[in-house]
């Protein structure tokens, strides 16, 4: 008898490993059919890492406004060309960087924190709980992000932390609705009422059990919102209403080379509207990534 356990529990090992096997298997599969996804998070990387490391290299002021050398184009000396002020492009651009991703990564976060967290509890909960935080989640999705965050915006002021506010408050909703569904579907598994069973408390079922398996969607749709709130934050600062001038920032930037558009001076408005483009679509190509990748383990 005690020979034919040690043999079930090797073979129940085998059994383990391969079925780990398996799965690192399709999580490498996946990894390398999402190469638009590898390029996203290479993107992303390389302009993080721009940013931090070239200002050091390429000290020119990005707030130091040159009138003898405004809108020259790309050269030697400014490898991007200059503004309507004279500032350097480039080095307005990699400033930027650090305050978009700075204001997107904040967003994202809060959102995710605040949302998954709101939702886990009204979706556990159920009852007055679930109705009351729903009808809100309903009020506030019933106004574009945008356009709720616009209004924040106004009301606060055009600081980064305001704007940061406005825009997580904005995603929060989002994030609600989308882990309290999750939440209703895996709060009356079997593995919830395995452990309601064994004499675990509600809370603990919900913590232990329940939200750690409901966060998976709304880590996709994080990846997804950092891509939207560079888009909102850019929106804002292109409109006159977020980060105010002379404050580098990826939007107000493109504002500024608006007016060059039938001049000629393509480069004030071209190099900032693709840091836009490329890191938006990073984000995204990371978020469908991570859905795969979610989808394969």
């Amino acid at each position: 008898m005690a020979i034919a356990g040690q043999a079930a529990d090797v073979f129940e090992a085998a059994d383990l490993r391969t079925l780990e096997l398996r799965r690192s298997e399709r999580i490498v599969l996946v990894v390398r059919q999402n190469k638009l996804a590898a390029a996203g998070l290479a993107i992303v990387v390389a302009a993080l890492v721009l940013s931090l490391v070239v200002p050091l290299l390429y000290t020119v002021d990005p707030l130091k406004p040159s009138p003898d050398v405004s809108l020259q184009a790309p050269s030697g000396a400014h490898l991007l060309g200059t503004d309507t002020f004279g500032r350097d492009i480039l080095s307005r651009i990699l400033h930027a960087t650090r305050l978009d991703f700075e204001i997107a990564f904040s967003v994202a976060g809060i959102a995710l924190a605040v949302g998954a967290v709101l939702g886990a509890f009204a979706g556990y909960a159920g009852g007055i709980v679930d109705d009351v935080v729903m009808r809100i989640v309903d009020l506030m999705l019933s106004f574009p992000a945008f356009i709720l965050a616009l209004a924040i915006t106004v009301m606060l002021g055009n600081r980064v932390l305001f704007v940061i506010a406005a825009l997580a408050f904005a995603y929060t909703p989002y994030f609600v609705r989308l882990t309290r569904g999750e939440v209703l579907k895996l709060r009356d598994a079997e593995y919830a009422d395995a452990a309601r069973v064994v004499g675990n408390p509600p809370w603990r079922v919900a913590y232990r059990h329940v939200f750690p398996n409901s966060v998976a969607p709304a880590v996709v749709l994080g990846s997804i919102v950092l891509g939207w709130s560079i888009l909102d934050a850019s929106a804002l600062g292109f409109l006159g209403i977020g980060i105010k001038p002379p404050t580098p920032e990826w939007g107000t930037m493109v504002a500024d080379g608006s007016s060059n558009i039938t001049t000629g001076q393509w480069w004030t408005w071209l190099f900032p509207g693709l840091a836009i483009l490329l890191v938006v679509l990073s984000f995204n190509w990371i978020g469908d990534g991570l859905r795969n990748l979610l989808r394969s383990a």
